[in-house]
């Protein structure tokens, strides 16, 4: 058993934009509640109405969305376009924003507990972040991770690469499994090289990781007990 603690919570409300960082928020059978609630749909012919995501358009990282400080959002997010306008999500004129920032076609789409891998959560550890920086030799921005809960515990790095079935997460009043159909170490796609706002690619991190991680980096789990984390709650793992 490892003890730690709560260091970061991030939300991400609109799948492949910026999300948030909060100090509360609810965890049940959705995952997070609000995270990667809302996508926008490619409309471009070969791929009319898949889900548009940072690896066909990186520039979807100069937007972020927030819900602002509700642990449970009941209200649909707002968007914060690289100039700084503010867009609510009902804005009738948002979608041709969208459109005209990224350079395609695309369509709003709202699916409350959509999630890359289903009603899941991701989880990392700040013994992982650290140690990936000192073999890298820099610093690693936690935000190219779009990870949930980020906890800083008493394991050593890269603990989480050998978890199996049965693994669990106590935080807060929530309970977090390594259970059912796309959990375990979390393989990464290519989204981690962008930095978090889209800007640069850093094609060594992704062959790093996959030289020497086999590509994981966190762990996806379930959530087992719903309730609330905060920041600095108490985490134990076993």
């Amino acid at each position: 058993m490892a003890r730690g603690t709560v260091s970061e919570l991030t939300r991400w409300p609109v799948k492949s934009l910026r999300g948030e960082p909060v100090r509360a928020a609810r965890f049940d059978d959705r995952g997070m509640a609000g995270d990667r609630a809302y996508a926008l749909r490619d409309e471009r012919p070969k791929r009319a109405g898949k889900v548009l995501t940072v690896r066909q358009n990186p520039g979807m990282l100069s937007w972020g969305a927030t819900y602002g400080e509700t642990t449970d959002p009941a209200e649909p997010p707002q968007l914060r376009a690289p100039d700084g306008t503010t867009w609510t999500w009902e804005d009738p004129k948002l979608g041709d924003a969208l459109a005209d920032s990224f350079g395609i076609p695309l369509s709003l789409r709202a699916a409350d507990g959509q999630q890359d891998r289903g009603p899941t959560v991701l989880v990392t550890f700040e013994a992982s972040r650290t140690g990936l920086g000192e073999e890298l030799g820099v610093e690693v921005d936690l935000r190219r991770f779009r990870t949930n809960l980020h906890i800083d515990a008493d394991l050593p790095a890269f603990a989480e690469e050998q978890w199996e079935t049965g693994a669990t997460i106590t935080a807060g009043d929530v309970e977090l499994e390594v259970t059912g159909e796309n959990a375990g170490p979390c393989i990464r796609c290519a989204v981690p090289s962008w930095d978090a706002e889209g800007r640069e690619r850093w094609r060594d991190l992704q062959t790093h990781l996959i030289d020497r991680h086999d590509n994981k980096f966190g762990v996806i789990m379930r959530v087992t007990k719903p309730g609330e984390i905060r920041l600095g709650d108490p985490v134990t793992t076993r």
